[in-house]
């Protein structure tokens, strides 16, 4: 694989049709920098707008969906007759960032306008990663997760938290998690922290805690990673940007086979960041 600077516009073009057409872009157009590279990524948010003003025959419905943030940054839209649909003479698209939407007895309010309704259905969106684990009144003897996380989730290997004890976190915020196939890490982590107990209760250890310098250094090398790319560029719920409030974190770390092999090599290294007792 090579960026997509390093081939002719050409060629780039021809390899971005051929993904568009198999559906969804085939993430990015397969090309080894879209999200590590501006310029890069220009040439893929380019075809995709392209792409969108051939399909919907409306230009300024056209307009209206062509990404104008890092594209990726973001989960892409994977098309099956999505763009076409808003050429039907039943569909009308409004931007609600600029009209907001009013619940009315009859239907829908926005931009002035009434749409009387038989069903609405709200994609309403979620507290990614910490909002189920946060509703949890998870308490240690000198802390809770609530306190633990005050200024954002913090975490160790995306595993375990300082001052809880014995507590681990699948696919936690830290770890790679939503940005790798969730069966595969899901995995990783259930066979980790079952070795991890079986090796514990071998030895007659009954206590396991991340440190507060591995937890430190494990932030600061995730928020490192993620300041190479572009994910952190626009608002998306990867920052928490959709829930009011929520701290602006970017919460899961990129590259999942490396993450794999640091994991195991702290295992390897007697539970290297964690106090045993």
């Amino acid at each position: 694989l090579v960026g997509a600077l390093e081939v002719s516009a050409e060629e780039r073009d021809l390899e971005f049709a051929r993904r568009w057409y198999i559906g969804g872009f085939a993430y990015l157009g397969g090309y080894t920098d879209h999200l590590l590279d501006a310029a890069s990524n220009d040439t893929a948010a380019a075809f995709v707008r392209h792409k969108i003003a051939e399909i919907v025959n409306d230009p300024a419905v056209a307009a209206l969906l062509m990404p104008t943030h890092v594209i990726g940054c973001k989960r892409l839209v994977f098309d099956t007759g999505y763009f076409d649909t808003f050429n039907r003479s039943n569909v009308s698209l409004v931007d609600v960032s600029r009209h907001p939407i009013e619940i009315t007895p009859d239907g829908i309010r926005t931009g002035g306008v009434d749409y009387p309704v038989d069903a609405i259905a709200f994609a309403t969106g979620f507290d990614a990663m910490t909002g189920s684990l946060l509703k949890i009144d998870i308490r240690a003897p000198h802390t809770s997760l609530q306190q633990a996380w005050k200024a954002g989730p913090r975490t160790y290997l995306g595993l375990s938290v300082h001052g809880l004890p014995n507590m681990f976190t699948i696919t936690g915020p830290g770890s790679p998690s939503v940005l790798t196939n969730m069966i595969v890490s899901i995995q990783q982590h259930v066979e980790w922290i079952t070795d991890c107990m079986s090796s514990l209760r071998s030895r007659g250890v009954h206590r396991v805690e991340a440190t507060q310098a591995a937890q430190d250094g494990w932030v600061e090398y995730v928020n490192a990673v993620a300041g190479m790319t572009l994910f952190p560029t626009c608002n998306s719920w990867y920052l928490g940007a959709n829930v009011p409030g929520k701290t602006r974190v970017f919460m899961p770390l990129p590259g999942f086979p490396s993450y794999a092999e640091q994991c195991a090599a702290v295992a390897a290294n007697d539970y290297q960041g964690f106090v045993l007792g």
